[in-house]
């Protein structure tokens, strides 16, 4: 992304993937020598190219100290990179517990200012409730995974339907994976820590989901150790609740495959099986559990490569929210397949990046029924919007 620095112009380079701690600002003469890094070019490629930016034959030194930077920072996919890769996710394999990573940042990680936090974005919610509770036996919610400075209405509108009757279910949590393999669900079996307590997995169902779900699964899921899409949703049950709670977080990976090559998301064997497994679970488990889902919706704007700068409520973004609002129609009748074919279109040019887990939990719990009740778009820089929903989901 460019340079957060305005006395260090250039490009910012960091790993979300955790692997590598180190951040590198590229200064803009050089960043056309990221292109020679692509496995197809060789050294003799960036020699000849930085005797033309610097018009200097004596090049040597300037492209040892770039490869041995890149190399070091874990930028290159090469040994290092793998030594970086294998001993991050060997650590979390191995940690005992699933420690706060946005504490600090998406949240104050003091536990007397969060508390005050939290209560700021809830007041008025709880326990008292702000709307009428939804028609049916209220079984999930739909929130958002955004900054919760940012989108804390929808927030309070999602998380003012629950009461203290559902405490003691599991919280299965349906998350986004950003960076989790397509295809894919991530479960771990670690407890959830944020600076509010520990809350533990429910160990039983994970084995289950484990066992069952088939090789679409990816247990212990190392995505799981930064991912904020569960943390979030953490902070605020456990404002609701306390810590001593369970839930099964599920990190679900995108359904590329479907969006790009058409077809049902279950016309992928691993999806389908996953899909059974939890939708047995589902029935066999009944009222025990209750659905969670952490999503977003569109991301418009120059963060997201579009050619366009988005502003909130304005332009462009006016009909980005009727199509949002026809996807969560389709949502809220339960149809799946009329939900997933407004993805598809345009390989889902509006960048929903809670599709995967609102398909997954359309088709998980057949006849239920969905309510809109708040919607939002956010600038989350100056020219970038993201739009996320407060959601209720009851059974009849």
């Amino acid at each position: 992304m460019p340079s957060p620095a305005p006395d260090r112009p250039g490009l910012f380079i960091r790993d979300p993937y955790r692997y590598s701690d180190a951040m590198l600002i590229i200064p803009p003469p050089l960043i056309e020598c990221l292109r020679c890094f692509d496995g197809r070019q060789t050294d003799l490629d960036l020699r000849s190219l930085l005797v033309r930016i610097t018009g200097d034959l004596q090049v040597g030194e300037l492209e040892k100290h770039l490869i041995e930077t890149f190399s070091s920072a874990g930028f290159l996919e090469d040994e290092a990179f793998a030594q970086m890769k294998a001993g991050r996710q060997r650590e979390f394999a191995e940690a005992p517990k699933r420690e706060p990573a946005h504490a600090g940042g998406a949240y104050p990680l003091e536990i007397a200012a969060l508390r005050e936090t939290m209560a700021r974005y809830m007041d008025g919610a709880l326990p008292s409730r702000s709307r009428p509770a939804p028609s049916g036996k209220l079984c999930g919610i739909a929130a958002p995974h955004v900054s919760p400075e940012g989108g804390w209405q929808s927030y309070r509108a999602a998380y003012g339907a629950l009461g203290p009757e559902l405490k003691d279910r599991t919280f299965v949590i349906l998350a986004t994976s950003h960076y989790g393999t397509p295809e894919h669900f991530g479960l771990t079996r670690k407890p959830f820590v944020t600076p509010l307590g520990e809350t533990a997995t429910d160990t039983a169902l994970v084995d289950r989901l484990a066992a069952d779900g088939g090789p679409a699964v990816l247990m212990e899921d190392y995505c799981h150790s930064f991912e904020h899409t569960v943390e979030l949703q953490l902070i605020f049950l456990q404002h609701i609740y306390g810590p001593d709670i369970r839930i099964l977080p599920i990190l679900c990976g995108q359904y590329a495959h479907s969006l790009y090559r058409r077809g049902a998301p279950e016309a992928d064997e691993g999806v389908r099986r996953f899909l059974g497994s939890l939708g047995e679970m589902a029935a066999r488990e009944g009222d025990s559990l209750f659905w969670i889902l952490g999503i977003d919706m569109a991301h418009m704007g120059a963060r997201y490569q579009d050619d366009f700068p988005a502003y909130a409520d304005q332009g462009a973004m006016a009909e980005v929210a009727e199509r949002d609002r026809q996807r969560i129609a389709r949502v809220a009748e339960w149809d799946g397949d009329g939900f997933w074919s407004l993805v598809q279109e345009n390989h889902d040019d509006l960048k929903w990046c809670g599709s995967a887990p609102l398909y997954t939990f359309l088709k998980t719990l057949p006849g239920a029924r969905g309510e809109l009740l708040r919607y939002e778009q956010w600038n989350i820089d100056p020219r970038s919007v993201v739009s996320f929903a407060g959601m209720a989901f009851s059974k009849p």
